[in-house]
């Protein structure tokens, strides 16, 4: 006689995603079409977001084999979020209730919460110059053909990316900059998104463009969003996912400063896409400090002969936080120079994956680049990956070169402060502050570059006192 096992009413298991599966389900055809419908846009934008769409729908999360076992998506659980369908449309150069005087030692000033504008404002001197600063909806309702010619077919973005696909399709807020022909301004724009509504998404698309000649700055601050609603709201993550799209003509000169503080709930997906001209120049300095899950991709396209990029990336990760930073490069006129640098400090279980790549055309005889990447572990749970590489088509280059490194603190350094007198303490707060300085120094608005230290000191200082704890 056999005996019967009783049987036990058991839960299904709920399926394990995979590190590349995507945390969300709100981007699909319905969507691209509910924007396009509620926002009444017209027949072109319409087809515009449908094929970005289908773009999106068919391509991989990271198209290039070398980084793929490096993508992890798990952080993020986005399946409940809603995105933005209506924002607000603004201008600086119309009358309108949000225009104001921009504050001194700045040349305009957009700031956007959430889904809406909370002011926006330029400064007699640009005014004067032409420059347009205005957000997506005023420019389609503007000047229809000339926003059309920006936007329809991708404009800048990259085809291949399925994050940008994402941006280009549904987006809800955009910013654009116009910079005319000859214009130089020694003030900075600043362009400030707040964002973090619990179960909200917010996609956005930044355009800047600078004619001949032109040479401006720019402050781009992310940060959370201070609507009381959404700063006092429990639930779940949030979404951020935003792009910059540059183009750069013949010998102008663009400096962007930007500082990513998101609160702990935030989820980040950015893109950056830049082409520059002949003998143009731009200057990257960027500051991930915020989110729970940051991926970052900048694209920095040297078409023109001699022009030139200068690229500094610092992140500072405590706690899980999971930074994903990829830097391409690609030269294509002759004699163009790349100098890119990323810098991660972790404490804590911080993550940190920085990987690079640089392509050297055929036609890019003379080229000058380099690439490092150097991650400083504070503690035996940080995780720091650092991939750079090369791919080269053309000889005749002045000089290909990447560089490398991950590890603790120099020892011989701090024994040098601590024989000064220096406590270990502070000797470490003045090693790792002093490592993120190139980027700190070069926030072109003194109140930017003091509120930036500020935040690196105060993560410090938090991430003691949670050792301390411990």
């Amino acid at each position: 006689m056999t005996l019967a096992r009783p049987t036990r009413a058991t839960t299904a298991r709920a399926p394990r995603r995979a590190p590349a599966d995507l945390p969300f389900v709100f981007a699909d055809r319905g969507l691209a079409q509910a924007l396009a419908a509620e926002r009444d846009e017209p027949a072109w934008l319409r087809q515009e977001r449908l094929a970005a769409f289908a773009a999106f729908d068919s391509l991989p999360v990271e198209s290039n084999q070398l980084y793929t076992p490096y993508i992890d998506l798990r952080a993020a659980d986005l399946f409940a979020v809603r995105p933005y369908i209506r924002t607000a449309s603004a201008s600086a150069s119309s009358p309108d209730a949000l225009a104001v005087a921009v504050p001194a030692g700045t040349s305009g000033l957009i700031e956007l919460d959430e889904d809406g504008v909370s002011l926006i404002g330029l400064s007699e001197a640009a005014r004067a110059r032409g420059v347009v600063l205005e957000t997506f909806g005023s420019a389609l309702a503007r000047d229809t053909a000339a926003f059309r010619a920006e936007l329809e077919g991708g404009a800048l973005l990259l085809a291949s990316d399925k994050l940008a696909m994402l941006t280009r399709a549904f987006w809800s807020q955009g910013v654009r900059l116009v910079i005319p022909d000859g214009v130089a301004l020694d003030e900075p724009f600043v362009l400030r998104w707040a964002a973090g509504a619990s179960d909200r998404a917010l996609l956005t698309r930044t355009f800047v463009r600078l004619g001949k000649g032109a040479k401006v700055a720019l402050v781009e601050d992310l940060g959370p969003s201070r609507r009381p609603a959404a700063a006092s709201a429990i639930g779940g993550q949030s979404l951020f996912a935003g792009t910059l799209e540059i183009h750069l003509a013949a010998d102008a000169e663009l400096r962007v400063a930007s500082i990513q503080d998101f609160g702990p709930t935030q989820i980040v997906l950015q893109h950056r896409q830049a082409a520059i001209g002949a003998g143009a120049n731009l200057h990257w300095a960027l500051a991930q400090l915020g989110g729970r899950l940051v991926r970052s991709r900048v694209d920095n396209r040297l078409d023109g002969d001699r022009s030139s990029v200068e690229q500094v990336e610092i992140v500072f990760g405590a706690n899980d936080q999971l930074f994903d930073l990829t830097s391409y490069t690609r030269h294509v006129g002759r004699d163009t120079t790349g100098n890119l640098l990323s810098k991660g400090v972790l404490i804590d279980a911080a993550r940190t994956y920085m990987k690079g790549m640089i392509t050297i055309d055929k036609t890019a005889v003379g080229t000058d680049s380099f690439l490092g990447e150097f991650g400083m572990n504070l503690s035996k749970k940080t995780r720091s990956v650092a991939i750079p590489s090369l791919e080269i088509d053309q000889p005749d280059c002045r000089r290909a070169a990447h560089s490398s490194s991950v590890g603790p603190i120099d020892e011989t350094q701090l024994f040098y402060l601590e024989s000064r007198g220096i406590p270990p303490d502070e000797a470490r707060k003045f090693i790792v502050l002093g490592f993120l300085e190139p980027v700190v120094a070069r926030v072109p608005l003194d109140d930017e570059r003091e509120r930036l230290r500020g935040l690196l000191e105060a993560k410090w200082n938090a991430g003691l006192e949670g050792a301390a704890a411990a």
